[in-house]
């Protein structure tokens, strides 16, 4: 989302698997989980475009063959040789004699008890075999008690076996004993734990570990020896679910698929009212419903403020570069990922298409691709998780719009792309240095996303989420844009390419780019983050959002008098600031007038309430309550403010609310908004649109 420091001068906003013949909608046989790959790729080295296929070879440690040269005796060593050798093989012989003669007086029964013994031994070699082959997921479990260990056992004499036999058998015993005084205790330990407090915050999707039960008949034996540890290896996951955990290295555009099943389906339909995916989705002419997956793959405090709240404010841990950079590269890699896993699952697009939409936005960071020198950010691991959230949209008809929501040396200096601060993506000592790499992003990323299994689910291609252009040269810009859409059409993309508005205001966008086909502008619209806007009544704000949205998508969506195509990528229904670190770690707001971001001029600090003037003391209380003590007519406003911005967006290509879901935020969260009763239940379902009479609140205090 955007940055609660940008002030607008108009009424802006803020802040494979391998390629598979045919149609891609055809059914084909599932690779599964522990089914060996086969690969059919080429072993010719292809264009990186179309293929860019790594072959990580097994080690051959331990394969090395010694050589020992030998040279020709003479008659004489010969001969000694031999009657030395005989004199041997004479001794030997007399010795088995001698064990012979010992052998029988061996008794019958004696060797009937040895030939069970061997029987058992027998057995008990299969049943070890069979446990190594099989995958324990907890890691390596000891045998005790499950069997006989290797000849030991077998060689202990009857009588010393039955008293091992009693005693092992009163062991289990006083073992189930315990267990049946000590279960019921803890059951009621933890019953009462969690009837006292819920650990798992709000936001959260899943509680517990994952099971990882797809790793079971899977042997880390298949993972080739270079492999092991590496981002290819699923034993080194913390979630499996879902995956396809069977080992390949094979790549697209040097990305990998790990993880991919080899066929996919696309004739699933999100609701009614729009195509299957396998149907074209016309773009322009049916509005986009959608909705935002913020704070998952690319971390928003406010979003997720367990990630952040609980540190000393003096350590400074502000975003998601300084908070990797506390816990270090080992301690990020766990926190983080635990994050990816249970904040995001498949029942979370369930929801989402439970609720009306069609379309999801989601974010993501370019260590998902890779990471440069000096970054502390957790490599590549958000990547798995990225094409498993694709598939989860494809499996419940949700079309996607990727957005790339942070490059190298970030694009506006906002929390949301990594670090906060300076520009240094074209801006700075090593902008083009940056630049450079985000165009080299792009064509790694549009070389994987153009295989034939991204065609239908991928609808809209994002450039680059909010580059700050009213503090970026606006030419380098627009030449970066130009660049990164032709480096994405040749590598293969076809959908419609996404870029950002950038603050300039949508009029400003009249004759910059139109000359280039497939494109959208996608513009993120707010009135909370203008300390003008933010000043307006209720009455006024949603009066705005019918009128003043509106109009500027009329203009905007025609050629003569605005860019052209346009969809609103961001919004919300909040009509205040005050979500804890909406504005920033630590960080007040403009509503109550303790905005302060440092003591500079250009540090952009608001520290006299922006609140309506004459409405009485600016105060976030009300506005940040649980919503089940809201009002009857401010859960009216709410609703009837999202409504309205709703049908204005819907002039244009449509839009993406901000964000399906938060820890607390109930303003910002689709879902909790939708469980208040603040939000519609299926987004088509409103009662406003903009051709009623908007009343005047008159029993809501404007201050909140």
């Amino acid at each position: 989302m955007a940055s609660p420091h940008k002030e607008r001068t108009t009424a802006k906003s803020k802040s494979r698997s391998r390629p598979i013949s045919g149609d891609p909608s055809d059914e084909k046989p599932v690779r599964k989980s522990g089914e060996r790959r086969k690969s059919n790729s080429p072993k010719k080295s292809q264009s990186p475009t179309k293929r860019s296929s790594k072959t990580i070879e097994r080690s051959r440690d331990g394969y090395s063959s010694s050589q020992t040269s030998t040279n020709i005796l003479s008659v004489d060593s010969l001969a000694k040789l031999n009657a030395h050798n005989e004199k041997v093989h004479i001794s030997e012989r007399e010795r088995a004699l001698e064990r012979e003669k010992k052998e029988k007086v061996v008794t019958g029964r004696v060797l009937k008890e040895r030939g069970k013994h061997r029987r058992r031994d027998d057995e008990d070699d299969e049943k070890r075999e069979k446990r190594k082959k099989r995958r324990i997921v907890s890691g390596a479990i000891l045998e005790e008690g499950r069997g006989r260990r290797g000849g030991y056992l077998a060689s202990l004499s009857s009588e010393d076996n039955g008293r091992r036999k009693r005693i092992c058998w009163i062991s289990i015993a006083f073992i189930v004993l315990v267990l049946i005084i000590l279960i019921p205790v803890g059951v009621l330990v933890i019953g009462k734990q969690n009837g006292a407090s819920d650990p798992t915050p709000a936001g959260s999707a899943t509680t517990g570990t994952p099971n990882n039960s797809n790793l079971n008949g899977t042997s880390e034996n298949d993972i080739p020896v270079a492999a092991k540890g590496s981002y290819l290896d699923p034993f080194t996951w913390y979630d499996t679910e879902d995956f396809n955990v069977t080992y390949t290295n094979e790549t697209f555009g040097g990305l990998p698929i790990m993880g991919l099943n080899s066929s996919w389906n696309d004739s699933t339909q999100a609701n009614q009212y729009v195509p299957p995916l396998n149907e074209k989705f016309n773009y322009g002419q049916m509005p986009i419903r959608g909705v935002n997956i913020g704070g998952w793959l690319s971390l928003e405090p406010f979003i997720t403020p367990s990630l952040f709240s609980s540190y000393d404010p003096n350590l400074g841990i502000v975003d998601e570069y300084t908070l990797s950079q506390h816990l270090g590269a080992a301690g990020a890699a766990q926190t983080i990922e635990k994050h990816y896993s249970s904040f995001v699952n498949e029942q979370t697009f369930a929801d989402i298409q439970a609720a009306g939409f069609d379309h999801v936005r989601i974010p993501y960071s370019y260590w998902a691709v890779t990471t440069y020198p000096g970054d502390p950010y957790v490599p590549k691991i958000s990547w798995r998780y990225l094409l498993r959230g694709i598939e989860y949209a494809r499996k419940h008809g949700l079309r996607v719009n990727l957005d790339l929501h942070a490059v190298p040396g970030s694009q506006n200096g906002w929390n949301h792309s990594g670090r906060q601060g300076a520009i240094g993506w074209i801006n700075g000592t090593d902008g083009s240095l940056n630049a450079q790499r985000s165009i080299d992003l792009h064509n790694q990323l549009s070389a994987f996303f153009a295989q034939p299994r991204y065609n239908n689910v991928i609808g809209i291609y994002g450039l680059l989420n909010e580059p700050r252009m009213t503090l970026l040269p606006i030419q380098p810009v627009l030449d970066w844009t130009t660049t990164a859409v032709s480096t994405a059409r040749e590598n293969g993309i076809k959908q419609t390419i996404a870029f950002g508005d950038g603050f300039l205001g949508l009029p400003n966008w009249q004759g910059k780019l139109q000359g280039i086909e497939g494109l959208v502008m996608d513009a993120h619209q707010y009135v909370i983050f203008n300390v003008q806007q933010i000043a307006f009544t209720h009455q006024t704000k949603i009066n705005f959002a019918c009128s003043g949205w509106s109009a500027q998508m009329k203009q905007s969506i025609n050629v003569a008098t605005g860019y052209g195509p346009t969809l609103c990528g961001e919004w919300s229904q909040a009509d205040t600031d005050c979500t804890q670190y909406l504005n920033n770690v630590g960080v007040g707001s403009r509503w109550a007038g303790n905005m302060n971001l440092g003591s500079a001029p250009s540090a952009g600090s608001i520290l006299t309430p922006s609140c309506p003037p004459n409405s009485g003391t600016c105060e976030c209380a009300d506005a940040n309550a649980d919503p089940s003590d809201y009002s009857d007519i401010y859960k009216q406003w709410l609703m009837m403010n999202a409504e309205a911005q709703m049908t204005s967006f819907e002039i244009g290509w449509g839009w993406f609310y901000w964000t399906w879901q938060t820890e607390s935020a109930v303003q910002w969260s689709w879902k909790l908004g939708m469980q208040a009763g603040i939000l519609p239940a299926k987004v088509w379902d409103r009662a406003f649109n903009c051709t009623q009479t908007v009343p005047n609140f008159s029993g809501l205090p404007e201050n909140y």
